[in-house]
């Protein structure tokens, strides 16, 4: 931008699309700041493993100039794949990475937001400012609303809050639509000590074996931890429906086994021998496409624009989708012909991979009679 004035950016949200769009905007020397609802970086867990993309997100992260520091954190191991028979726990098929493919390598989310976070000037996010939502006020500006009824006016206000945007109805109705199929997530903490059976059925990197509608995905993290998923087709509210309680480990087990009936023994004791309490995360995706007309002073970026199942790329899309907002805030001559540009980008980049993961997930779970 030519402006001797910078503008005012607000960003909404501090995940990881977020953060780098931050990240790219201060390395220009432009002021940002984000807003986050959760009232410090350790507020809760930050889920599992990602493997970042050579042509998406290491890009970005290269644009943020943190592609050295992410690939000191990263596991180039983890790009290894394993399917397994669910009935036999034999293996089917088996990719190993070869010696210095960066391709795809993992790393922990909870690694990588706090990269970007440590990246950001002190006092660029502020904590516990939870967002109400945004007010597009007609002369190219928009208001952005905070729970404690405090009010502040930007340029532009960018959600990067996930799949339930406080942002998102300034600019579209939509709303996520459960896909039908839910993860039961479960954890094993020094896996190769405590668990060692298990954690050599999933080797350095991802695990996978499915049958009938059902799936278990087991992933290794860093720090000896490994995380799996039992991955069904089922009611969102399953274990309401089954009078459950999460909490009640033994009882959730007794539910789910039978459900499993016919698999492998070794694979079953993904069922039977967790760390701590089965956790319910059902799939949620927004329609496709998700489009919007253009509002200026607002905009979106990863799950707030384009919420998909989770099969490896959504982490991706929020960093690129953030690093390339910023560049376009950087180059453009204004806040609104940067918008238009990426938006322009943006949609039907993004319509093209939603389409192509809502189909992935019917082929990895094909509908079978839902669980209850």
């Amino acid at each position: 931008m030519n402006s001797t004035k910078s503008p005012r950016v607000a960003i909404v949200g501090a995940g990881l699309g977020g953060l780098i769009c931050a990240r790219v905007l201060q390395l220009h020397g432009r002021p940002v700041t984000v807003f986050e609802r959760e009232e410090s970086p350790h507020a809760r867990t930050q889920g599992g493993t990602l493997d970042m993309h050579t042509e998406t997100g290491q890009v970005a992260l290269r644009t943020a100039g943190l592609l050295d520091r992410f690939r000191a954190l990263a596991r180039p191991e983890g790009q290894e794949q394993r399917l397994l028979d669910h009935a036999t726990a034999a293996l089917l098929r088996h990719e190993l990475p070869v010696e210095g493919d960066d391709d795809r390598p993992e790393i922990d989310r909870g690694q990588l937001r706090g990269l970007l976070l440590d990246s950001l000037t002190a006092g660029t996010v502020q904590w516990g400012r939870a967002v109400a939502g945004v007010t597009p006020l007609g002369d190219g500006t928009s208001r952005l609303r905070f729970d404690d009824g405090a009010a502040e006016d930007f340029d532009l206000v960018i959600g990067a809050d996930g799949a339930w945007s406080r942002v998102r109805p300034a600019l579209s109705d939509a709303t996520p639509e459960y896909t039908g199929v839910t993860f039961v997530d479960i954890g094993f903490d020094d896996a190769d000590t405590r668990h060692p059976a298990l954690a050599r059925l999933v080797g350095q990197g991802t695990m996978l074996a499915k049958a009938d509608g059902k799936g278990v995905f087991a992933q290794r993290n860093s720090n000896g931890h490994v995380r799996a998923y039992l991955a069904l087709r089922a009611p969102e509210n399953w274990h309401e429906l089954a009078g459950l309680d999460l909490a009640d480990t033994e009882a959730v087990r007794a539910h789910l086994l039978p459900r499993y009936d016919g698999w492998a023994e070794s694979l079953l004791d993904f069922l039977r021998d967790n760390d701590g309490e089965f956790a319910n995360r059902p799939l949620f995706a927004l329609p496709v496409p998700h489009l919007w007309d253009h509002v200026p002073g607002v905009t979106l970026l990863g799950d707030a624009a384009h919420l998909m199942p989770p099969l490896g790329v959504g982490a991706n899309l929020a960093l690129v989708d953030g690093a390339e907002l910023a560049e376009a805030l950087v180059a453009e001559p204004s806040v609104d012909a940067a918008v238009r540009g990426y938006e322009s980008v943006m949609l039907p980049r993004s319509a093209e991979i939603a389409r192509a993961c809502a189909e992935g997930l019917g082929h990895l779970l094909p509908p079978v009679p839902a669980l209850t």
